[in-house]
């Protein structure tokens, strides 16, 4: 087995503590493998010490990116992550250095703005679309909703000019409206939005470690009653893609959208789901602990503690190689055959729990999903593809469409009634649409 040359790690220097209560949160039970840290549960000053060193070692080609998750990680407070910028300058041995923190965005004040604008932190903000949607699944430990807090930390963000972007969980909920998601996340400035589909599923029997969530090989569980549907995920990216199309290229950045345009370019997705082999992006525990990945952390994929075994040793040893290649080498016989495969390359393994059309095992719950918002989209992506090649701009595309679209409306509009389908087929009323002259 070959070596990589670099990895990623994805700390929680928290572990699972966080200061509010998701209710589809796949991460809080993880508290039940490390019950020692109801009372101790932050990461110390020398594992701290420890990642830093050796993650800046492990990265091979002079770009190391340190990714602070969680849990929540503004529970560490501000002199925690003022130490690792320190570290990470006294580490640096010449290399490029950057930091992204993933938060809830309840504890932010002018402070923790103040520090990452000091520090060119990216901030990733978890919402999930307006405060309906938002506070349906994402409630404080009271119960109460959380999305007037998230939206102060919006408005923080912009006063001291920190760059963000926004991770949604698509759930069962917020999948039902899929543009009014979309507008809001603009509306609060987003031009990179992060979509994560949501599915999980629950042990109908105990296991050994107390987990109620599960791991594909489990036969006896049942998805979660917040689990987004498969065909709902996809329509609701096809009705983002949409309006994204003809409106937003170039100006708003959609993960699905992009990662999907790299693939079709012949180039490695940005998505690790997509990618045709997975691994060697690892989740980094409170205590030292190294998992495969975040999705991860169960007993059997631990790698290793990096107090007694390096990020070094853990990225090159066996385990963490299979893992990656498991991905490529598990694919059943329907997923190899797809049109779609170069896409999405049978998509996360933790997802493979469905049956396939032919009734073959370890096939992607979001399958039919990610087929229909890939068809949807083919002709699209191959144009932008086109311009791409060409050198230009796949801006282009949006200009062309709207072109389009404006000789369909003029060819047309006599012979539309106000209440018929508008002809530009964004499924509205001709007179809510293209027939607005207000």
């Amino acid at each position: 087995m070959q070596a990589p040359t670099s990895c990623h790690v994805m700390a929680k220097p928290t572990g699972s503590i966080c200061n509010i209560d998701c209710d589809y949160c796949f991460y809080l039970e993880k508290e039940k493998l490390y019950p020692e840290r109801n009372q101790n549960w932050r990461m110390s000053d020398a594992t701290l010490e420890a990642y830093i060193k050796q993650t800046i070692e492990a990265q091979k080609d002079g770009y190391v990116q340190f990714t602070w998750q969680g849990g929540e990680p503004t529970l560490m407070g501000l002199e925690f992550f003022e130490k690792a910028v320190s570290l990470s300058k006294k580490y640096a041995d010449g290399k490029q250095i950057e930091h992204s923190f993933q938060t809830n965005g309840l504890l932010l004040n002018d402070a923790w703005c103040r520090f990452f604008k000091q520090h060119d932190f990216l901030i990733g903000l978890s919402v999930d679309g307006p405060a309906d949607l938002n506070d349906c699944y994402r409630k404080n430990r009271a119960g109460k909703p959380t999305h007037a807090k998230v939206m102060e930390a919006v408005e923080l963000l912009k006063k001291h000019r920190v760059e963000f972007n926004t991770l949604t969980v698509v759930n069962r909920e917020n999948v039902k409206d899929p543009e009014r998601v979309y507008q809001f996340l603009k509306d609060i400035g987003s031009t990179y939005i992060q979509f994560i589909p949501l599915v999980e599923r629950e042990a109908r029997e105990a296991r050994d470690d107390q987990l109620r969530l599960v791991l594909p090989n489990e036969t006896l569980a049942d998805v979660t009653s917040w689990s987004v549907p498969a065909r709902q995920f996809g329509e609701f990216l096809n009705a983002i893609f949409d309006q994204w199309v003809r409106t937003d290229i170039g100006r708003v950045f959609v993960n699905m959208f992009d990662s999907t345009l790299s693939s079709w370019f012949g180039e490695r997705p940005g998505i690790c789901h997509f990618a045709e082999r997975c691994g060697h992006a690892f989740a980094l525990e409170s205590n030292g602990d190294l998992y495969n990945c975040d999705h991860y952390v169960y007993p059997e994929h631990l790698l290793g503690n990096i107090h007694d075994k390096s990020i070094v040793k853990c990225n090159s040893s066996p385990q963490a190689i299979q893992f990656g290649k498991d991905k490529q080498e598990t694919l059943n016989a329907d997923c190899k055959s797809c049109q779609y495969k170069f896409a999405c390359n049978g998509g996360c393994p933790k997802h493979r729990f469905a049956v396939s059309p032919n009734g073959l095992p370890n096939h992607n719950y979001f399958c039919q999903g990610y087929k229909h918002f890939l068809k949807h989209t083919a002709t699209y992506m191959q144009e932008m593809c086109n311009l791409l090649k060409q050198g230009r701009s796949p801006a282009e595309l949006m200009w062309r469409l709207n072109y389009w679209q404006s000789d369909i409306i003029v060819a047309n509009s006599n012979s539309v009634g106000r209440n018929s389908p508008c002809p530009c087929d964004s499924g509205k009323k001709y007179k809510r649409c293209c027939g607005n002259s207000d």
